[in-house]
């Protein structure tokens, strides 16, 4: 769907210049393009599709791209877009959710809690928004009552939840359990109560608002990061490993492939050491802790400072986040006064999560991508097996639509070849076998129990790569090296050594400092320290009158016509000084430079 072409000017450009294109893709798929000059800051694009929505509460909003070398970034609303976007026109970027509200509750605007749910929508079917079977049974009802209504026996067929692509695996069992929640406990609800039911259900969970970034520790060991509202989360599989609050978040760092995390926990300071893929990727989870550190942190905007990668003077990127925290966001919504805006919902047809949108019509959006299922009948055969909990097995792409680059063109026709497959493939075997295989696959679920998606063998992010990384390169393994090799690399680099020796020296000169201030020093202590401290203030003073004084002679002997030198010159003191010490000291001078002159003319 193309939206109408606007064109965005700076005043201060002249319009002779030549203009840049850009399309951004909304929340439902959807495209809206425009034209802008060539210093045409990001603040200028990220408010006009929000003029397109007509959306308020925008703060929560950003606009994120990929770079040519596959890696995500924010758009910055202070810089130029061009400056930004290093690769050719026409620019493609998505609209996304970049800060979620810690309490959906408050946002004020129907509107924003509709582009909230569909940004949640997103995070459960790309596997980043990981919840247990009753959870997502009741999350992936709450999604079919906003989007079909009440259940009618007349319309929907018996298993019409199969239309449905909610999740990236779902068995038959959970759409047995959302049908339950769907006709018996929802009917009632119109969209914007369903909505809001996905929010608060939504919010209460670990990986609420997580955008995983995956990298290793120090042993080697896969993890993944993500800032929440609640702090700093580190994940290894599906388990939450560690919860730093941004009251406990004292600083983040990174230098080259290696991102630090400084906190303190349990009274005691805390270093987590983690290594990216790339330095861009190391730079890209530096901004995003020190921007969401300063938006869920800070009471106002005011408090939030300038900080540098690196604690070494004129070293390393200096960053500064440049909009209103989250505070200062729900206090202005508090003051919204407006007749609500007309929330236009995509229909039925067009909702990503609906199987019968065409094929055709994908486009290539810019989360991570893993290789699609090959068919339907793959995919529902394994969802039996193993639940809906594998889900970094294999992941269906998203629906998406005509492409722009070259890559992306191919990614799309070889899915697209994967699920013609699927359909040809369903349609041979029949209804008749499709009911086999439905009660085949249901007491095959009875006998392997209970079915959850966050079991153990999960990985949060596992559909959620940091690049789009084709099928022969390897996958994860080759974005990151082997644990083995990564330790032997890490022990030999020296860089890293003196790095960790400096921090080792760092905290035993704090330790002795915490040790001395608990244990007063004794009577014979403290003279030693006042004698130090008088020699050391009698050391430098006499180091600033050695300086001042040759300093002050030379003034005073020079032609400079001051007041406060002729004053001097005047005195008695300083012409009894001047004939009887000055002159004579000046005339030896004068004679033993001769001398030696003379000598070394004769030699």
């Amino acid at each position: 769907m193309k939206m109408k072409m606007l064109r965005l000017r700076s005043p201060s450009v002249s319009s002779l210049e030549p203009e840049l294109h850009c399309t951004v893709r909304l929340l439902d798929d959807s495209e809206l393009s425009c034209s802008i000059q060539r210093d045409t800051k990001g603040q200028f694009l990220l408010d006009h599709v929000c003029n397109h929505y007509s959306l308020l509460e925008k703060d929560y909003f950003g606009i994120r791209y990929v770079d040519p070398e596959k890696q995500r970034h924010w758009l910055d609303p202070t810089k130029p877009v061009a400056k930004q976007m290093k690769c050719q026109q026409p620019y493609t970027m998505c609209f996304r959710v970049k800060f979620y509200p810690q309490e959906p509750i408050k946002i004020k605007e129907e509107l924003t809690r509709y582009l909230l749910y569909l940004q949640l929508k997103r995070d459960l079917y790309h596997g980043r928004l990981l919840c247990p079977f009753a959870d997502a049974a009741y999350l992936g009802a709450c999604i079919v009552q906003a989007e079909l209504g009440d259940y009618d026996a007349d319309e929907h067929p018996s298993d019409y939840i199969s239309d449905f692509k909610l999740f990236p695996k779902q068995s038959l069992k959970l759409e047995r359990k959302i049908m339950e929640i769907h006709q018996n406990e929802l009917r009632g609800q119109c969209p914007a109560l369903a909505e809001l039911n996905l929010l608060q259900r939504a919010h209460t969970l670990d990986t609420y608002g997580v955008d995983p970034h995956p990298c290793k520790d120090f042993t080697g060991t896969t993890a993944f990061l993500g800032f929440t509202a609640r702090g700093f989360m580190v994940f290894q599989g599906n388990k939450r490993i560690h919860l730093l609050k941004w009251a406990d978040v004292s600083k983040y760092k990174f230098e080259g492939k290696t991102f630090y995390v400084i906190g303190v926990q349990r009274e005691k300071k805390l270093v987590l050491t983690f290594h990216t893929s790339t330095p861009a990727a190391c730079k890209h989870l530096w901004k995003c802790g020190v921007e969401n550190q300063a938006f869920y942190k800070c009471a106002k905007s005011s408090q939030i400072k300038t900080v540098s990668s690196s604690n070494i003077f004129f070293k390393g990127t200096r960053f500064r986040y440049s909009g209103r925290v989250a505070k200062e966001v729900i206090e202005a919504s508090s003051k919204i006064q407006r007749d609500p805006p007309v929330v236009h919902r995509s229909q039925l047809g067009q909702s990503r999560s609906y199987n019968s949108l065409s094929h055709k019509q994908l486009i290539m959006n810019m989360e991570p991508l893993l290789p699609a299922l090959s068919s339907t009948k793959e995919h529902r055969e394994t969802s039996a097996d193993n639940g809906l909990l594998a889900l970094k097995d294999s992941v269906h792409l998203s629906p998406l639509k005509s492409s722009v680059t070259p890559e992306e063109m191919e990614l799309e026709e070889r899915d697209g070849h994967a699920l013609e497959l699927g359909e040809e493939e369903s349609v041979v075997n029949g209804t008749g076998g499709e009911m086999e295989r439905r009660e085949q696959e249901a007491e095959e679920e009875q006998e392997a129990g209970s079915l959850t998606i966050s079991d153990l063998v999960y990985s949060p992010c596992a559909s959620m790569l940091p690049t789009p990384v084709e099928e022969g390169q390897g996958g994860v393994d080759f974005l990151f090296q082997s644990p083995g090799r990564l330790l032997r690399e890490l022990h030999a680099d020296p860089e890293m050594q003196a790095e960790l020796q400096a921090e080792r020296e760092r905290e035993l000169a704090r330790e002795a400092l915490r040790q001395s201030l608990c244990n007063p020093p004794s009577g014979r202590q403290q003279l030693s320290a006042c004698i130090r401290s008088a020699a050391r203030l009698l050391v430098v003073a006499a180091l600033i009158l050695l300086i001042l004084l040759p300093l002050l002679l030379v003034l005073l002997e020079s032609d400079l016509d001051v007041s406060f030198l002729q004053d001097i010159r005047q005195t008695p003191e300083f012409e009894q000084f001047h004939y009887e010490y000055y002159c004579p000291l000046r005339r030896w001078f004068l004679c033993k430079l001769e001398l030696l002159m003379e000598q070394l003319w004769e030699d």
